[in-house]
């Protein structure tokens, strides 16, 4: 019964940082760029985050010529404006943003395979 009655150390939270993002606590406002697998070989990619003080048609027509890809905004009640584009184009996106200006490296989370 000893080895039952030893205290278990609780200084280590792993999920602490998680915790931490979604309280709010953070000061770093993350964009998000995601990949959803539509049907077959086709995918979505959706770029949520940005401030809203950018124009979402204006960066979406700059993405669309510079990938020859399509897309559209939609408006998202929980999560507001969303950017999406046809094929995977996360690496593109992030290095676009960057580039641009409109986000830092460290802001910018890729999600996905």
């Amino acid at each position: 019964m000893s080895e039952l009655d030893v205290p278990i150390s609780t200084a280590f939270d792993p999920f602490a940082e998680a915790s931490a993002e979604n309280s709010g606590a953070g000061t770093k406002e993350y964009v998000h760029v995601r990949t959803q697998q539509r049907n077959g070989r086709k995918s979505l990619t959706t770029v949520q985050g940005l401030k809203k003080e950018f124009s979402y048609n204006k960066i979406l027509k700059d993405l669309k010529k510079e990938f020859c890809c399509n897309g559209t905004v939609v408006q998202d009640p929980e999560l507001g404006q969303v950017i999406q584009l046809q094929g995977d184009q996360r690496k593109n996106v992030s290095t676009f943003l960057v580039q641009a200006g409109i986000v830092k490296k460290e802001n910018i989370k890729i999600h996905g395979f």
